[in-house]
């Protein structure tokens, strides 16, 4: 019997509806969600949809049908960003009065060419921080930025230990909002996983180098920080990431019909579990039962890998 945690667990899943889900999110749902039932805790679900001119129209339930189709059932109703725009308003009005907010006009074209070279910890650019100090008359505002402190950023992630990071070298003052008025999902995620109560973040090893910009935030916001767990990536043949349009598995167009079972052991093995072979003719209910048991973040691999479909 799991030994009851100091706290009620609460994870989640976030996907964008951008498009269907490919075997790398169902790795993420998995694995989001063994531990949160690990635990004895709740998983919820929430449909990242801020960036409205990437959304594909039925993509939203494409996604959530397709969950279910994995036996994966979420607690709860369905949070959806857009639905937060008041509470991000909010909680940026709290870091504008505490007078940690800039405007900037400096396009992304300006600050490529004042950037130094790339940092390998993140695909973004380093933020030279040329409007810290106040913006050249005849500017518009392109976007507010956050200033940073000039010191390092730690935290214990559950599979690859201590992590440090000094956001003014990889980051520098990084985008809350954009002039257009949108918010940054530095931003939207903090809070959205505020709002909801989510103390457990499993997710993808793509998004380790922003957790110390959301740590941040949490610290400014005065928000308690989540554990945090970030699972090796599932790739291509080649090695490189996985996109939006790479090993599909899409309840509306029949892409993962009758292979659900085999997927899910698939991604049992990838999460670094060894299901007994009488589970393969058993449903997914039933396997991700098995797996709720035996999943052990200690088992995680160190790197990712290939799932076929």
């Amino acid at each position: 019997m799991n030994k009851k945690p100091d706290r009620d667990v609460v994870g989640r899943f976030a996907p964008s509806p951008t498009g269907a889900l490919h075997t790398g999110s169902l790795a993420t749902a998995v694995g989001s969600y063994l531990m949160a039932k690990h635990a004895g805790g709740r998983w919820l679900l929430r449909l990242d949809d801020l960036d409205v001119p990437r959304q594909v129209p039925g993509m939203a339930d494409d996604i959530l049908r397709t969950l279910e189709l994995f036996g994966l059932h979420w607690d709860g109703g369905v949070a959806r960003q857009s639905r937060h725009r008041k509470e991000y308003e909010h909680f940026f009005e709290v870091l504008q009065h505490a007078g940690v907010i800039y405007p900037c006009g400096c396009s992304r074209k300006e600050i490529a060419r004042s950037a130094s070279a790339p940092h390998p910890e993140d695909e973004s650019i380093p933020y030279s921080g040329t409007c810290r100090v106040g913006m050249q008359s005849g500017l518009s505002i392109r976007s507010w930025r956050i200033r940073v402190p000039n010191e390092e950023i730690c935290f214990s992630d559950l599979r690859t230990g201590r992590r440090c990071q000094a956001l003014s070298v990889v980051s520098g003052d990084f985008i809350l909002r954009g002039g257009d008025g949108e918010f940054a999902y530095q931003l939207a995620v903090v809070v959205d996983d505020h709002l909801t109560g989510v103390n457990q973040v499993v997710r993808g090893d793509d998004l380790l180098s922003s957790t110390p910009r959301q740590i941040y935030l949490q610290q400014l916001l005065g928000f308690p920080q989540p554990e945090y767990c970030h699972l090796p990536l599932v790739v291509g043949p080649d090695g490189s990431k996985l996109n939006k349009r790479d090993n599909l598995l899409s309840h509306q167009l029949g892409s993962v019909a009758g292979r659900e079972q085999t997927l899910l052991l698939d991604v049992l093995r990838f999460l670094g579990l060894h299901p007994p072979r009488e589970l393969a003719g058993c449903s997914c209910n039933t396997i991700l039962e098995w797996g709720v048991v035996n999943f052990m973040p200690l088992q995680l691999p160190a790197l990712g890998g290939v799932i076929n479909i």
